[in-house]
């Protein structure tokens, strides 16, 4: 039997992320007893000591035993938590041994969204791949330099250190570890059973960009209002360089250092949130949209928008285009 210990952290916590996968496991135990088959997994809940948490307000979640009562488990779930992660970090930094620890002995460690920034906190995902939320992407790769954070990815498997992507994507990565640790028919039936759409491998179509002004270098946030106002025109790195009084070399570093993009990254980013809203909201054809925007190549069109969004415009239309879908 697979001992299975998620966490109750301190703080605002992301109920869905204890829920859920305490849902899970039980019902897969459920599903194999009516199968004839013996339960595979021993879930429990576990605080830093067995107070219970309350949280926003009204929902307390009471742990099946604290930290010292666990010797060997072979699951720690890590849930999402929600705040100023600085604090939130120490508010649970007595977490992080016990957490390594149990990685020593062998336990596999699974974060749910943004419940990455305490699973990097341990120092277990150094010089490994890691997701989270798309919103906060930016926040932790100023707090933690040395993850390989890969923003698009639903699910991150590293030798048995795992990470989901946003917010209810957790769903696919418990689908994900539920089927490695008995089969595929056992996950095609709990993603039925509850509705999930399994094999999602990537959160692109969720990502909206919103720029990345949160910086002091005053001459790169002019560079970012002047393409965001003038994204239909065809802009060059070295006519911003040249409005700006830079040399092109010296605009390409203080861009990448301030945004995480380069300038030819912001410029496509820039035209492929307006294109999308575009294709969301009005009834232009995807060649209209792709003129609006600046570009007058369909093939480069296509291929850069897959890349920001993991679809083509025209299926991206068709997702969230809510007048042509009910046309």
């Amino acid at each position: 039997m697979k001992h299975i210990s998620i966490l109750v952290p301190k703080g605002a916590v992301a109920l869905g992320c204890i829920e859920g996968p305490f849902i899970l496991f039980n019902k897969a135990n459920e599903f194999m007893q009516t199968m004839g088959k013996p339960a595979m997994f021993h879930v429990q809940l576990v605080g830093l000591d067995r107070e219970p948490q309350v949280y926003a307000r009204f929902f307390t979640v009471t742990p099946d035993c604290a930290l010292v009562d666990v010797d060997k488990t072979d699951l720690v779930i890590v849930p999402a938590v929600n705040g100023d992660m600085k604090q939130v970090i120490d508010d649970n930094k007595d977490f992080f041994p016990w957490i390594v620890q149990q990685h020593k002995q062998g336990s596999e460690v699974a974060s749910l969204c943004v419940g990455a920034f305490l699973l990097a906190s341990t120092g277990l995902l150094r010089g490994k791949e890691c997701s989270t939320h798309w919103m906060a992407v930016k926040e932790f790769a100023e707090m933690f330099p040395d993850v390989q954070l890969v923003s698009d990815k639903i699910i991150t498997d590293e030798q048995g250190i795992y990470s989901s992507g946003g917010a209810n994507s957790f769903w696919n990565l418990l689908l994900y570890l539920l089927e490695k640790y008995t089969d595929r028919e056992m996950a095609i039936l709990f993603s039925k059973y509850y509705a999930i759409e399994i094999d999602r491998f990537t959160q692109s179509p969720f990502i909206m960009f919103q720029g990345q002004k949160e910086h002091t270098d005053e001459v790169i946030k002019k560079a970012q209002d002047f393409i965001e106002h003038n994204f239909q025109e065809r802009i060059t790195v070295e006519q911003l360089a040249s409005m700006l009084a830079l040399g092109r070399r010296n605009l390409e570093r203080r861009f990448k250092k301030a945004t995480s993009n380069s300038v030819v990254e912001y410029m496509q980013r820039v035209k492929i949130e307006a294109a999308k809203k575009s294709l969301e909201t009005s009834s232009e054809n995807v060649n209209e949209v792709m003129y609006r925007v600046g570009y007058t190549d369909s093939k480069a069109f296509r291929n850069t928008f897959k890349r920001y969004t993991g679809l083509s415009p025209v299926q991206y239309r068709s997702k969230y285009n809510r007048a042509l879908a009910t046309a």
